[in-house]
This record gives structure tokens, sequence and C-alpha cells, in this order.
């Protein structure tokens, strides 16, 4: 950032101007959305925590003398196009650009906030992806106990990673009281799961005489193994990567809150006896 600065000439005035919310620069707030289009079209590539690199193809972009790189420009990748339209699936891509200039203050902030939850859950799941089977069964625990099951965090831990038989990987409490539990199947997979890992998992239910399931996996699952886990007697819920996201989002795992903004509205009964 020091380097964007110098080469732009920026004042003192300039580096400091804040947003709206009065928590980040302005400057730095452009700079990491920058780096975040680069990446997502493929331009740039993460080599390590703070660290990148420009790629193949961005050498190829740079070699083409661009006028300018402008989001627009970068509608070109489907990479950086899968990635603006899936902020919006009810838009086609060019109407959600279009439609801003016609937008509400409000609808342009609930876009922001569901682009900005779209590209956390991304960079979420590609953190998941590359941890540690053992940290993965640690964030499933954090994730389940503070959703509410599992009893404690203690119980949670020791249940889960524990099993490993016949296709369950955990047993975890639905409640405090334990008067019902889950089978937990989690795999940090690159490729979709099937239909035989589903029925592998409800044949283990069945053996265990159980009839709830909980299978995470920071891929996808195919038609099939979700049609099979739908028509089965035992309830098997399937949690994807980018549920898991979500979800991690919703109860705050390995998230943080950064800015905070309030709507608000005229009290009209204030007003009531004026």
């Amino acid at each position: 950032m020091e380097a964007l600065a110098h080469d732009f000439r920026l004042c003192d005035s300039e580096l400091k101007e804040l947003l709206p919310s009065g928590q980040q620069p302005v400057f730095e707030n452009r700079v990491g959305w920058a780096r975040t289009y680069l990446k997502k079209a493929g331009l740039l590539q993460s080599t390590r925590r703070g660290f990148f690199s420009i790629t193949e193809r961005g050498l190829e972009v740079l070699k083409s003398n661009p006028a300018a790189i402008t989001t627009k420009s970068l509608y070109q990748f489907p990479e950086f196009l899968e990635f603006q339209t899936r902020t919006n699936k009810a838009k086609k891509e060019d109407t959600a650009i279009d439609n801003l200039d016609s937008s509400t203050p409000q609808e342009l902030l609930e876009h922001s906030y569901q682009a900005l939850r779209q590209n956390l859950a991304q960079e979420l799941l590609q953190k998941v992806r590359e941890c540690s089977p053992r940290f993965f069964e640690k964030l499933v625990v954090e994730l389940i106990v503070k959703m509410g099951y599992g009893g404690s965090r203690k119980d949670a831990g020791e249940a889960i990673g524990k099993s490993g038989d016949e296709g369950i990987d955990g047993i975890i409490k639905e409640d405090r009281l334990g008067l019902d539990t889950i089978y937990i199947q989690a795999k940090r997979w690159e490729h979709p799961v099937s239909r035989p890992e589903i029925q592998k998992f409800a044949g283990a239910l069945q053996g265990q005489r159980a009839k709830k399931g909980i299978f995470i996996t920071t891929s996808t699952f195919s038609s099939d193994a979700r049609e099979y886990a739908d028509k089965i007697d035992s309830r098997i819920v399937l949690i994807d990567g980018e549920r898991l996201a979500q979800l991690m989002i919703d109860f705050a795992v390995g998230t943080t809150v950064v800015s905070t903004y309030e709507i608000k509205r005229v009290d009209a009964d204030y007003f009531i006896d004026e």
C-alpha cells in the first residue's frame, strides 16, 4: 500500500480519509477490494498469508497493454463472472450493475452486504479446505455447539473423531440433556460426495438404530446423493461447503465483526402527543 500511495502521489489527507463508518481508510478498503477482484479473475494468486504474485493470465493481460483494468474488463474471465453473479443470483450479471443506478439507498446497502457476505464465504471455505483434519474436527465441534447442539463443548469435543466406525465420525447429543443423539460424518474433500457415500452413512445409522445424521463436506453433493437422502427413512441433513461457510458466518465461527450499521426510522409514537 505504501508503494501504491507513492505511485499515486496521495497526500496525507487522502490517505487518512475514512469510510462513512469511520472504521477503515478509503484507500486501504479500495486496495483490498482491487486485490480481491484480481484474485477472483485469476490475475493474482495468494502464495502465503500476506503475499501475492501475478499469474500467467495476469502477465498475458499486461502484455495486451490495456488502458486500464476495470471491473467491467474483468467480466471476460469466467471465474470473476461467477463470483459476481453468485452475489445476486436473482439477477443477470449485466442488470446487477445497471440497475444499481435506479436502486434505493436501502437496496444498495442490501446489495453491498450480500456481495461482502459472499466474498467472505468463499474466503472462509478456502481456509477450511486448507486446514488440517484435526482443525476441521475442532471447527465442526465449534459450529455445532454454537448452533445449540452437542451439549457442552467438552461433550461434543469428546464425541467428534472418536468413533470412525462404519462411516461414522462422531456422535453428539441433540440437546444438553442427551434425550437423543445425532451421528456425524465430516469429509474435507475437494470432489463431490456421491450417492454411495450417503448410502454407506445411512447403513451406519441403521446399524446404530439411529434416525438422525449430519453429513458435512467442504465440497458438494451430487444430485443422486441429495435425492437418495430425501427418500430414505433416516433423516440425514446434507451440509455442503457453501452452506458450511454461510453457517460459519451466521454463528460467528472463524469470523469477526469489522463494522456494524444501524438503519433507523422516525419513531412516530414519540411525537404522538405533539
